[in-house]
């Protein structure tokens, strides 16, 4: 049994939750946001003893009275979120600041006909046909206690809906901004992606700070692809090294969908990637691949969950991770395949580079297997760079440590090239490189 701690900062989220129950008594969902809370109450924060989270420790989450933000007062200017935009990517971008919707701050490109895409607080009554079906229908709170935390206080975040048949040229950026506070905040990011038959879309999630503070980012996604539609999901994780962000991506796919999951953790004190893809119908394919990069003494924790729940469906898994000074990180990664999932081929692969004796890398790759005629395969590796290439690249007139940048880089290169999205994939390129010690030595080089 997951064994978890209530302290007594838990109990300061019944006082924020009454602030919160004040303005949206009225929701039709607020049914839901009590039961979500009572239901955190229960579980408190997870501690080393569950299984789970055994390689991380929350304590600085659960002895920290985070609150919710203050109104909303003024708003960054467009120039101070011009670094982290994009280049060539001339898409619609939905900016939320502190957890709240900002339309002065973003771009609604030209949508096929039918497209929606904006604010969940706004779509929970303008499009409650649309929303009700999947909101909380997938991200169960009932196990999780930072769903759950989520669930309760979730009042905003973007809602993409893709009609059957439809076709994006361009992905849809979601840009979450944490500003300056003289408290610690928490927001609670929510997050509905529902795409219908035959669509075919993209969507980046950004996680970015303007400013240094403590900060807890709890975010959920759920996210719905329909009868071969095919998703390509980016999340992308740069927060100041003073928040905490544990994102939650959790997929329901139909018959014969494609998903792809692309993961590039950079920023924060503590973070905790979820991803979790149900191959509910016979047919589909689903790709989950992650680059984790942690200096300093950053915690990096991946857990993936994927369950294969119907026959004949294909999974690959591929994350890498690099750790530097007294960086931690964690690959916990389990392929579930149910009695009915017969012709299952999964593969999950996790390697990793350590810059430095202190850093430290925890991986635990599992398999649950319940049907008999499956192909599936698991892996981990641990080490530092190979001194025989750094030797070879020397021989030909590089240096020491261009080499090793060099060689840095293509090991994180070959997560980045997996990513369809050619000027995301050449902007991530851009922060990998500047994250590589040294890395300004291979200008020139290519």
């Amino acid at each position: 049994m997951a064994a978890h701690a209530v302290t007594e900062n838990t109990a300061t989220y019944v006082d924020q939750f009454a602030a919160l129950e004040r303005r949206r008594a009225n929701d039709w969902v607020h049914p839901l946001r009590k039961a979500a809370l009572a239901r955190f109450m229960e579980l408190g924060f997870p501690t080393t003893r569950d299984e789970d989270w055994r390689f991380t420790n929350l304590a600085p989450i659960a002895q920290t009275a985070f609150r919710l933000p203050e109104a909303a007062g003024s708003l960054p200017g467009r120039e101070a979120l011009e670094q982290f935009l994009v280049p060539g990517l001339a898409c619609t971008r939905l900016v939320f600041v502190d957890g709240r919707f900002a339309p002065g701050l973003s771009a609604v490109g030209r949508l096929p006909r039918g497209v929606l895409a904006g604010s969940l607080a706004e779509a929970l009554t303008s499009q409650r046909a649309l929303v009700e079906p999947h909101l909380a229908r997938y991200a169960d709170f009932m196990p999780d206690a930072f769903t759950a935390l989520n669930t309760a206080f979730m009042e905003d975040g973007a809602f993409v809906w893709i009609p059957r048949g439809t076709v994006l040229e361009e992905p849809i950026h979601l840009l979450h901004v944490s500003t300056a506070s003289s408290f610690p905040v928490l927001t609670s990011q929510r997050n509905l992606i529902v795409t219908q038959e035959d669509s075919q879309a993209a969507v980046i999630e950004d996680y970015v700070s303007l400013a240094e503070g403590v900060a807890l980012s709890n975010a959920v996604t759920e996210t719905v692809v329909g009868q071969s539609g095919v998703l390509e999901h980016y999340l992308i994780e740069r927060e100041s090294y003073q928040t905490f962000n544990v994102s939650t991506l959790r997929v329901e796919q139909g018959r014969s969908s494609n998903v792809t999951s692309h993961s590039v953790l950079l920023g924060g004190a503590l973070v905790r990637n979820n991803v979790h893809p149900v191959m509910a119908g016979e047919g589909g394919e689903c790709l989950i691949n992650g680059l984790f990069l942690a200096r300093d003494r950053q915690h990096m924790d991946n857990f993936m969950r994927v369950e294969h729940a119907s026959a004949h469906c294909g999974s690959r898994q591929f994350y890498n991770g690099v750790l530097d000074g007294h960086a931690h990180g964690v690959f916990h990664g389990r392929i579930v395949v149910h009695k009915d999932a017969q012709k299952t081929d999964a593969k999950q692969t996790n390697r990793n580079l350590l810059l430095s004796e202190d850093a430290q890398i925890d991986t635990k790759p599992q398999l649950e297997i319940y049907a008999d005629d499956v192909k599936c395969t698991h892996g981990a590796t641990i080490g530092q760079i190979n001194e025989d290439a750094v030797f070879y690249l020397r021989a030909r007139g590089i240096s020491r440590d261009a080499a090793r940048a060099l060689l840095l880089f293509a090991f994180a290169n070959e997560c980045l090239q997996r990513m369809r999205v050619e000027p995301m994939r050449r902007y991530l390129e851009g922060l990998v490189g500047h994250w590589i010690p040294k890395a300004g030595l291979l200008e020139g080089l290519s």
